[in-house]
Parts: structure tokens; C-alpha cells; sequence
């Protein structure tokens, strides 16, 4: 089995697009490229913005602003979840220390 890119076409705001693809990516590629096509075709469907550049850029922002505020949320959570578990491993750690010292 080759692992050279093979080409994968999709289709975004009517147009055709042959994409390079790295072997079992395929069906990651056209979900995406699902996604990105939806989400024009719904920018264009308001009127507000005309011209596939001007769509693009539009939705390439707001999908990255996405992002962000996703990642952000998830390094949020992940250092609460850190603070959370020291502060367990501490409860846990003087309940086992008093429980020795009971023995004692």
C-alpha cells in the first residue's frame, strides 16, 4: 500500500476542488470539506455577503474564532480539572494521614 497522497475531489460553493490527500484521510477531508460548504452556502443564503472570496474570509474567520474559544474553554477546563485533583489528592492524602496517626 503507497502512503503518497492521492488526490480527493470536493465540492465547496459549486465548485470542484482535486485536494492531495494522505491515505485514510479521505473520509476526514470530505467531512470537512461538508462542513466548510454548509457553512458558505448558508453565509450566501443571507444576502449579506457576496463573492465566494468575501464568503470565504468570512467563515474562515468565524470558524477560527470558534476554535479559539474552544481551546480556550478546554485550557480553562483542563486547569480546573488540575486544581480539582490536587485538591482531592490532598483530602485524600491528610485523610490518610490522620487515619495513621489514629492506629498510632
Amino acid at each position: 500500500m503507497s502512503n503518497k497522497p492521492k488526490p480527493v475531489t470536493v465540492r465547496i460553493l459549486d465548485q470542484d476542488f482535486r485536494i492531495a490527500c494522505e491515505p485514510g484521510e479521505e473520509d476526514s477531508l470530505l467531512s470537512a470539506a461538508r462542513h466548510l460548504d454548509k457553512r458558505m452556502q448558508e453565509l450566501r443564503a443571507t444576502g449579506k455577503v457576496i463573492g465566494a472570496e468575501r464568503i470565504a474570509i468570512m467563515v474562515a474567520l468565524n470558524l477560527t474564532h470558534e476554535h479559539l474559544q474552544l481551546k480556550n474553554t478546554t485550557v480553562d477546563s483542563t486547569g480546573n480539572l488540575i486544581r480539582r485533583l490536587k485538591q482531592m489528592r490532598e483530602r485524600v492524602e491528610s485523610a490518610l494521614n490522620d487515619s495513621s496517626q489514629l492506629e498510632l
